[in-house]
Parts: C-alpha cells; structure tokens; sequence
C-alpha cells in the first residue's frame, strides 16, 4: 500500500472501530489492513495498534496519530481537487457539509438548480450537526459548509456568503394557548446540533428549566411539534410550511426570534468547483456576499474570489 492508503487505513480503524469493519468498508482483507497499520508504524516508529482479544485496535499514540492523519488526506483530497478544478472547475469537485436544518430545507431546490447548470460538477454533500461539521472542516474533509458563523477555534475559515435566518419558539395552536417557558414540555435537538445549543442559552437566560424531551431530527422535532407534545426553537425556514398551515403557531417569548444569520464558509484557498457554488448561491433569492469575509483568529478580512 501507499502512505495514504496506509493512512485510510489507520483512519478508517479508528472510525470503524475495528480491523475487521474496517476491511469490510475498504474492500479489502483484514490482513491487509493490518499490514498497512504495521508499515505505518514502523514508518512513524511507535506502536499504533495493540492486540484486543482476537483483534487489533489502536493504541493511544495510533489514536493521536490518527487525527493529523485524517488533516492530512483531507488537505492531499483537497489538493488534488484544486489541480484539477483550477484546470476545469466544470469538472471539479465540491465537498459540502450543512447543518440538518439546511441540507433538509434549504438547500435540495439550490443544489439540483446548481447540477442543472453544471452537471460535470463531482457534487458532494453530507448532513449533520454543527460539531461534525466543522470537525470535517477543520480536517479538509469538506470544502463549504453552510451553517452559523464558525466557532473561534476554526482556522482556515473565510465567510463568503450569507442569508437571513430567525430562529422562533413555536408549538401547536393549543400548546401555544397555554405555554409556559417554565413548565411547557421543551423539544429539543441531539447534543452538538447548533439549534440545541442556542435554545439551552436561551432557556438559561430566562432562568427556565421545563422538562425536555431529545429527538435526532430537526423534523423528528417539527413532527411532534404538530403532535403537540410540546414547544421548540426552529428556524422559521424550516416550519414555514406548518405555520402557514395552521399546524403551528409561533409563541412570544423575550429574546426571540434570534437572528441567526446563514453563513457559505470555504477555506482560504477554495477549488474552483467550490468557486462556482458560491457563485451560484449569491444568484439565489436571500444570499448577498458578507461586508466582510470573518476569518476566526484574524477578525475580518476583504472577500478575495480565487
């Protein structure tokens, strides 16, 4: 194997958990996943695996390792993506991460308009929270992501674009009638979801503790909403449908709604398929380019297109 199939290999470990899973999803045998681990370690010159039973699994140094290991094929994925976009972003890759509320509702129309004007375009998206996310952003696992504003410890982070966004207290029509931020059953998004952490603030603020109620889903969470188990924070982009509907009603609660702006954000040096997405999101309704681009560390920066 190659370092960088060593590296996958040593990467998809410490994902999978196991040598085993980790050959079932590299398509390769478990023997040659140890051996790639075994060539690594004697490449970096201390014990990455340890014995587990029957099996390997990785060892404090092979767990650190693995990390800059993830940086690393991320950036050399990213590389070859700009050599080959800079050459032909019509044929380049764009790797996106968004947040849940944004991938189930404000982007599928966006990125079928976008592949119907560039189909040669390598499109790749991946949902999740705000913590996966800018993990895989901080990796080079992803090239864009469209979420909140990035948190201060992300380097590397340029805000190219962004689009208004509120975040209301909404319930159904008779849970509405009689809420209480002290008493009325609060649903609530899993841990590391952005929207889970802006409704705990917001609670605190107002000195509320009601009983909470976790699902993993931003519609899990709208669904029984409309059920009427009880109130939560959204985005007004994604229970436009039920408000106008009459299946909820937004309730006046101090402190909201929130505005939580949308932010495009690509590293410094963006490939050119990534170049064109941004783009093309600044044609659609509600995108405008920032004042300023926020780069976390250096405060605010002029946009530069590259």
């Amino acid at each position: 194997m190659t370092t960088v199939a060593r590296l996958r290999a040593l990467v998809t470990v410490a994902d999978a958990g196991s040598v085993r899973e980790a050959a079932r999803r590299l398509s390769v045998t478990e023997s040659a996943v140890s051996a790639a681990l075994g060539a690594l370690a004697r490449e970096v010159r201390v014990p990455l695996v340890e014995r587990d039973g029957r099996g390997l699994r990785l060892t404090a140094s092979g767990q650190a390792y693995s990390g800059y290991a993830r940086a690393i094929l991320g950036l050399h994925e990213e590389g070859l993506a700009a050599a080959r976009g800079d050459r032909d972003p019509e044929r380049g890759r764009a790797r996106v991460a968004a947040v849940s509320t944004a991938g189930e509702y404000l982007l599928p129309s966006v990125l079928a308009a976008f592949l119907a004007r560039h189909p040669g375009v390598d499109l790749r998206l991946e949902v999740g929270s705000s913590e996966r996310l800018w993990a895989l952003f901080a990796a080079h696992e992803a090239d864009l992501v469209i979420g909140g504003r990035p948190p201060a410890h992300i380097a590397d982070a340029v805000i190219r674009a962004v689009r208004p966004n509120a975040l209301v207290v909404v319930a159904a029509p008779d849970v509405a009638r009689g809420f209480d931020i002290g008493r009325t059953r609060w649903l609530q998004r899993e841990a590391g979801s952005g929207t889970r952490v802006t409704g705990d603030a917001l609670l605190a603020s107002l000195d509320a503790d009601p009983p909470r109620l976790t699902l993993g889903s931003g519609g899990a969470v709208a669904a029984c909403a409309v059920a009427g188990l009880g109130a939560t924070l959204a985005s007004r982009d994604a229970v436009a449908r039920q408000i106008t509907d009459g299946e909820l009603k937004e309730v006046a609660v101090p402190g909201t709604p929130l505005r939580r702006p949308w932010h495009t954000v690509t590293h410094e040096r963006q490939p050119g398929a990534t170049g064109l997405l941004v783009q093309h999101l600044l044609g659609q309704e509600g995108w405008r380019r920032p004042r300023s681009a926020y780069v976390p560390g250096r405060g605010t920066t002029a946009v530069r297109d590259n």
